[in-house]
Formats: structure tokens, C-alpha cells, sequence
């Protein structure tokens, strides 16, 4: 189930909304891939400088030195945690056609492959929205999307991201992220 990770460069597109931790969550698997030794790049794009506006975010995970100072264009893996973005953009485009696609959504994946004409690849759809309510109370669904891309992808240990988001989030917080991500690992559907 895992990425060929060894071939080189694993590039991550993020999509999201302004205040949904777009950017957090991007950093946080950083993190986690340099806390395992990995090289990275991780770095945000945003539009309108507002909440709710759309915001992406690009990480690159390697065993090798990182030569390259562009955008992602063509990004291995695409995570969406929104799912009231697939009716304004095709978080899709630009994936690679054996790519990996991870959305918030609680359909399951074929209706979203249908959706967006991904014919590629994988998709993976989690219901992060519902994990973060029952979990957390609150709509913060980055975290467990985070979870499911993970799982999915196989470029770090879920529990190294755990030790990642448990530093940064100490106490409750940290505890109750904790649980949404370990939810989110179990819940992810992939088709």
C-alpha cells in the first residue's frame, strides 16, 4: 500500500481553506519525515489573505538532498481537506496519473474518482469532518485528512506524526488530535 519512496522525491499538494490548518498539517508531516531523517521542503501559497479563502500548501520528502526550487506541478500525492472545494476547483489536476488522492469526504472513493474524472491512482476518502466533531468538538479536520494520507502514502510512521503533533500540542489538545489521527488511520477507505 505504501509509495515507492526509495525512488526519490515525494511531492504532496495540499488544498484547503484559509484557518482549517492547510499549512500546519503540511508542516507537522514535515516534521515528521526530517524527525526520521528525510530531507524536506515545505512551504504554503495563498491567495486572498482571509479565512475561508483557498489556500495550498507543498511538501517534499526525500533521501536525498532536495535540488529543485520550484513549485509542485505534478505532485505525487494531493490532499484535499475541504470537501467543499471539489465544487470550485479539480484538486486532481496535476496529479500524477498513478498518483494519490486524499479527501475529506464521507463518500466513498468512486463516487469522488467519478467526480473529478481521476482515473488514475488511488483515492482515499476519510470523513475527517465527523471524526473532528466527535473527537474534538470543533471542526479540525487537517489533522486526522493528515492521518489518512499518511496511512496511505506509508513516508513516515503514524507514530512519529503523533510524537510531531503531541510536541507542538501538549496536554488535551495534543491527547484529543491523538485520537482523531488514530480514528482517521482506521477510517480511511481507499479505492
Amino acid at each position: 500500500m505504501a509509495m515507492d519512496f526509495a525512488k526519490g522525491i515525494t511531492e504532496f499538494r495540499w488544498h484547503g481553506r484559509g484557518g482549517q490548518g492547510v499549512v500546519t498539517s503540511n508542516q507537522m508531516l514535515g516534521k515528521a519525515a526530517l524527525a526520521e531523517g528525510n530531507y524536506i521542503q515545505a512551504f504554503p501559497e495563498f491567495g486572498p489573505e482571509r479565512t475561508g479563502a483557498p489556500v495550498r500548501a507543498f511538501l517534499r520528502i526525500s533521501k536525498e538532498p532536495i535540488q529543485v526550487y520550484a513549485q509542485v506541478y505534478a505532485p505525487d500525492v494531493v490532499v484535499c481537506i475541504d470537501p467543499t472545494l471539489l465544487d470550485v476547483v479539480n484538486p486532481a489536476e496535476g496529479l500524477k496519473e498513478e498518483g494519490t488522492l486524499i479527501v475529506n469526504s464521507e463518500s466513498e472513493p468512486q463516487v469522488i474518482r467519478d467526480k473529478l474524472g481521476f482515473k488514475g491512482g488511488k483515492v482515499v476518502t476519510v470523513d475527517a469532518s465527523t471524526i473532528a466533531m466527535e473527537v474534538m468538538g470543533r471542526p479540525f479536520y487537517n489533522m486526522p485528512t493528515m492521518a489518512a494520507a499518511v496511512k496511505v502514502t506509508g513516508v513516515v510512521a503514524i507514530e512519529t506524526v503523533i510524537g510531531e503533533v503531541l510536541e507542538r500540542y501538549p496536554g488535551k489538545v495534543g491527547d484529543l488530535n491523538k485520537v482523531a489521527i488514530e480514528r482517521a488511520v482506521q477510517e480511511a477507505r481507499i479505492g
